[in-house]
C-alpha cells in the first residue's frame, strides 16, 4: 500500500529565529560572549563607564575650570579667549597678555558686552589673591559672613555668597584645589595612557621574539632583561633630576626604559606555548614567514592575557607618576599633580582638605581601575567565553 507524503507548505514550515542585531560594531560570536561577560561584570561595568566619563570631562577642562572667559560678547564682536589670547589692548589696556580677572577689565567687557565664565573661574595655576583668611584656606561654605565681610564688601556684598568660591579650599599658594584636581587627573590618566600603551607595544614585541625563536635567542634577551631590571630607577632619577628638571615628556621617557618589561614574560610563556602546535607547523609548511606566523596567528591568542593586564598596568603607571611627585622626582614644580598635592597635605597638617581631597580622587581612580580589570579579566576567562 502506497503512502502519500505530504509535505508542509511554506507558510507552516518552521522559520530559524533571526540572528541577534549586531548593532554599530560588528563583533564575532567569540567577542560577543567576552562583551556580555564583561557587562556581567556589574561593577566592572559601571566603572568603566564612570571612569570614562571623568576622563572625557577632564579632556575638556579648560572649559572647567579656567581663569579665561569662554566666550565674551565685546562691542558687538564675539571672542573666546579660552582658545585664542587676545592682548589686553582690545580691552583698552596695554599688556600683551589679559588678566580677565582685573576689575578695570572686566567693568570694561561688563560696560560693553557680557561675559560667559567657566564654572569654576580658577585655572591649575591661578593665585587668588581675595582669600578671607591665609592660605591655605579652607573650603568657602565652611566659612563665616563675619570672616568673608571684609572681601565681599570691597566688591560690594556683605557675605561669603557674594565672594568667589573654593568648593574644596586651596593650597598653601592661594590656587584652587578643585581646579588643580581636574588638571591634575588629566595628567595622570594621559601620563598613565601613553605609559602603558608605549611600554605594552614594546613588552609584545619583546617577549614574541623570544618565545618564537627560543634557543640563544631567549637565553641572550632573559640575561639583558635581568641585568636591566637591577638597575634602580628611582636613583637614576634622581641623578637626573638634579642634572635637569624632569618635564612631562623626559619622564615618560625615563619610565618607559624600565616599563617595558612587565609583559614579556605573560608573551613569551604564551609564544613558547604556542609555536610548536599544529597549526603553526602548517603555517610553517605552507611556507608562511615567520613575521607572518607570528603577527597573524600566535599574537591573537597572545593577546588574551595581555589585554588582561593592561588596566593593572595603567593602574601602575599612575600609581608610579603620583609617587614620583610625591616625592619631588615628577613634574616641574607648579604643574597640577594629584602626588603634589598629597605631598601638600602632608607639610600642612592644619589643612586637612588637602590630604583627604587627594587621596580620595587617587583612591577612586585606582578603585575604578581595578574594578575595570577584574571585569576585563572576566571577560577573556577562556573557561567563560567558550562556555
Amino acid at each position: 500500500m502506497n503512502e502519500t507524503i505530504t509535505l508542509p507548505s511554506p507558510a507552516q514550515a518552521p522559520v530559524a529565529p533571526p540572528l541577534p542585531k549586531q548593532g554599530v560594531i560588528k563583533l564575532s560570536p567569540l567577542n560577543r560572549r567576552r562583551f556580555q561577560n564583561f557587562k556581567a561584570n556589574r561593577r566592572g561595568y559601571w566603572s568603566f563607564w564612570i571612569f570614562l566619563v571623568l576622563f572625557v570631562l577632564s579632556l575638556f577642562a579648560e572649559f572647567l575650570a579656567n581663569d579665561k572667559p569662554i566666550l565674551i560678547s565685546y562691542k558687538g564682536e564675539l571672542l573666546s579667549p579660552v582658545l585664542v589670547d587676545y592682548p589686553e589692548e582690545k580691552f583698552g589696556g596695554f599688556l600683551a597678555q589679559t588678566d580677565y580677572r582685573d576689575p578695570v577689565i572686566s567693568k570694561e567687557i561688563d560696560e560693553n558686552g557680557w561675559i560667559l565664565w567657566a564654572p569654576v573661574r580658577f585655572s591649575y595655576n591661578t593665585h587668588n589673591l581675595d582669600l578671607p583668611v591665609p592660605a591655605p584656606a579652607p573650603p568657602t561654605w565652611m566659612l563665616s559672613d563675619e570672616q568673608c565681610r571684609p572681601i565681599a564688601q570691597r566688591k560690594g556684598g556683605v557675605g561669603c555668597r557674594d565672594i568667589e568660591w573654593n568648593w574644596l579650599g586651596t593650597d598653601d599658594q592661594g590656587r584652587d584645589v578643585v581646579a588643580r584636581l581636574i588638571y591634575g587627573f588629566r595628567i595622570s590618566v594621559l601620563f598613565g595612557l601613553i605609559l602603558a600603551g608605549i611600554s605594552s607595544v614594546v613588552g609584545v614585541l619583546a617577549g614574541a621574539v623570544q618565545g618564537y625563536f627560543g634557543g640563544w635567542v631567549d637565553l641572550i634577551f632573559q640575561r639583558f632583561i635581568e641585568v636591566w631590571t637591577a638597575i634602580p630607577a628611582l636613583y637614576l632619577l634622581i641623578i637626573i633630576s638634579a642634572i635637569i628638571t624632569p618635564s612631562f615628556f623626559v619622564l615618560l621617557g625615563i619610565l618607559l626604559l624600565f616599563s617595558w618589561v612587565s609583559l614579556v614574560g605573560v608573551v613569551r610563556a604564551e609564544f613558547l606555548r604556542a609555536r610548536n602546535l599544529e597549526y603553526v607547523r602548517a603555517a610553517r609548511a605552507l611556507g608562511l614567514s615567520n613575521t607572518a606566523i607570528m603577527f597573524r596567528h600566535l599574537l591573537p591568542n597572545a593577546m588574551v592575557a595581555t589585554l588582561t593586564f593592561l588596566p593593572f598596568i595603567l593602574n601602575g603607571s599612575i600609581a608610579t607618576l603620583t609617587s614620583l611627585d610625591f616625592l619631588g622626582f615628577g613634574l616641574p614644580p607648579g604643574s597640577p599633580s594629584l602626588g603634589e598635592m598629597l605631598a601638600q597635605g602632608k607639610a600642612n597638617l592644619q589643612a586637612p582638605w588637602l590630604g583627604l581631597t587627594g587621596f580620595f580622587v587617587i583612591a577612586l581612580m585606582l578603585s575604578l581601575l581595578i574594578f575595570i580589570g577584574e571585569a576585563v579579566r572576566d571577560a577573556f576567562d577562556p573557561r567563560k567565553a567558550f562556555q
